[in-house]
């Protein structure tokens, strides 16, 4: 196994059954399922085994994309499409699954990003770090823009911890594998991130100096750090 590159936060996945383990937190069977930074194929190798129609890979590392070409070439599931996420487009897909061991030091730019295809994807189940798991869940208090989004377009779960003795080489983080389920309602996330951006500007200031609203609504005269998410949906169905 080559050395892992900090440059691309590489931390490898060693563990059979933990990669079965996520691999489980969705149905992998005749879907089509995208794997983002496979690697080696180790997490790859759990996906196959739950015979999906098709495994797409995006891997930006050039030496791990010549191994998993010579690695899969006789298996006619697997299509490497890419190499930067960021730069792939997911318009072709319906119903996609996207599964993945996210570098951590870019996991909430990359979740961020793919809500973009929130019409072409149905589940995202992914590792990421511990702390960011949290960012991201909606049910704690204290709001932010990365609870307020995946409210927005999803429902989202925490399912289990990881320890670090899985992974090669170990991260000095915690783990936690998460499950962005996406809903059906049509969203206009332009307009969902511009009033993140407006509400969440300043969170010492009130919501009306934030908003710049008049509205008559006492929700208006608290912080957005003093309200939970229902009450931010609501303001937000107001905007």
């Amino acid at each position: 196994m080559a050395k892992p590159k900090k440059s691309l936060s590489q931390n490898f996945l060693i563990d059979k059954n933990i990669s079965k383990k996520i691999v489980d937190q969705t149905m992998v069977k005749g879907n089509n399922v995208l794997e983002i930074g496979p690697g080696y194929g180790f997490l790859t190798d759990s996906i196959l085994e739950k015979n999906p129609k098709n495994v797409y890979l995006v891997e930006k590392d050039d030496n791990l994309k010549k191994i998993l070409i010579k690695k899969y070439k006789n298996n006619k599931k697997v299509k490497i499409i890419g190499n930067d996420i960021f730069s792939t487009s997911l318009n072709e897909f319906k119903n996609l699954i996207i599964i993945s061991n996210l570098p951590y030091n870019i996991s909430s730019k990359i979740i961020l990003y793919l809500f973009i295809y929130k019409k072409n994807i149905h589940e995202m189940i992914f590792m990421i770090q511990k702390e960011m798991s949290l960012k991201f869940d909606y049910k704690l208090p204290k709001m932010n823009k990365y609870k307020f989004l995946t409210r927005v377009v999803s429902s989202y779960t925490r399912c289990f911890d990881v320890s670090s003795k899985v992974f090669f080489p170990k991260p000095k983080v915690k783990s936690t594998i998460v499950k962005f389920k996406f809903n059906k309602r049509i969203i206009d996330l332009k307009k969902a991130n511009y009033f993140s951006a407006k509400i969440f500007k300043n969170v010492r200031k009130k919501i009306y100096n934030n908003l710049d609203t008049n509205l008559d609504n006492n929700l208006f005269n608290k912080r957005v750090s003093q309200i939970d998410i229902e009450e931010l949906i609501y303001i937000y169905n107001l905007f």
